[in-house]
């Protein structure tokens, strides 16, 4: 769906999210992806430029449902260090709360202006990792460097190979 990422449509992009989910039988997932898309569009609308338009997707693959928002604004966001940001701040924490609930999450550029950012959830409830930093934006001229996940769990399960990487940010 396209829309203004404006505070008045956010909560409307999180009823229809959950609405799908719902209809998809994944209800379970309802409560991340929520936060998840409300987080990404809450980025764009603070910080995209030159406007706030943005697609929100949905992709259900085998056991994995995918969230990406695509705007306009090509800065894709860097990871930081958590100890950097104020005990008190009030921003900056966002996509740390993405990379803590969902499984794998990651930006790229898209075509020659805007981004994606997206992330993932596994449609069978496994474990999630802990971020250990935090994004920031980034200008468009700095090259993309992948993150992958960590090393599956003790159960031997394992990503499709079609998943994926932690994270693509620039650095």
């Amino acid at each position: 769906m396209e829309l203004q990422a404006l505070p008045s449509r956010i909560g409307q992009v999180r009823r229809i999210v959950s609405a799908h989910l719902r209809y998809w039988h994944l209800d379970p997932l309802i409560d991340r992806a929520a936060l998840g898309v409300t987080e990404l569009l809450t980025n764009v609308h603070q910080h995209a430029r030159p406007d706030k338009l943005c697609t929100v997707e949905l992709e259900l693959l085998l056991d994995r449902l995918t969230v990406s928002v695509r705007d306009h604004d090509p800065r894709l966001p860097v990871v930081e260090d958590l100890g950097e940001i104020a005990p008190l701040a009030t921003e900056g924490r966002g996509l740390a709360m993405v990379a803590a609930m969902s499984e794998s999450w990651g930006a790229r550029p898209d075509g020659e202006q805007g981004k994606v950012v997206w992330f993932t959830l596994p449609t069978s409830g496994g474990p999630v990792g802990v971020p250990t930093r935090v994004p920031r934006l980034a200008t468009p001229d700095q090259p993309v460097r992948r993150f992958t996940a960590p090393e599956p769990a003790l159960d031997g399960a394992r990503p499709p190979a079609h998943a994926p990487a932690r994270s693509a940010v620039p650095g």
